[in-house]
C-alpha cells in the first residue's frame, strides 16, 4: 500500500534526523545516513505531491448543489491569486461544505 510506504519512510526519516541531531556518529556514517535522509525526503514529498494532486474539495455551487473542485491551494492558503473559477479565496470559503448557512 502506497500510503504504509510512505509511512515507512516517514518514520525511518524521523529516526536518521535523530540521530544526526544526536552527533555522536562518526563521519563516515553521517555521511550515508544524510544520504539516505535526503533519498527518503524526496520520496515523501514525491508521495505528497502526488496525493495533494489527487485531493478534491467538495464546494456548492450558486444553487447549493455540491460539485467536485480540484485542489487548489492557493485558495486553502489565503495567499495566493483568485482561483480557477475566477472567485477568492473569502469567496470559496463562503461557499464550503463547512459554511455556517446551513
Amino acid at each position: 500500500m502506497a500510503k504504509e510506504k510512505f509511512e515507512e519512510a516517514l518514520n525511518k526519516l524521523e529516526k536518521i534526523i535523530s540521530k544526526l541531531e544526536k552527533g555522536d556518529i562518526p563521519l563516515e556514517e553521517s555521511l550515508k545516513l544524510f544520504e539516505e535522509g535526503i533519498r527518503l525526503s524526496k520520496f515523501c514529498n514525491q508521495k505528497l505531491d502526488e496525493a495533494e494532486k489527487r485531493v478534491e474539495i467538495l464546494l456548492k455551487d450558486k444553487e447549493g448543489i455540491l460539485k467536485p473542485q480540484p485542489f487548489d491551494p492557493s485558495v486553502n492558503s489565503g495567499r495566493g491569486p483568485l482561483s480557477h473559477s475566477g472567485e477568492g479565496a473569502s469567496k470559496k470559503a463562503e461557499d464550503s461544505l463547512f459554511s455556517e448557512d446551513e
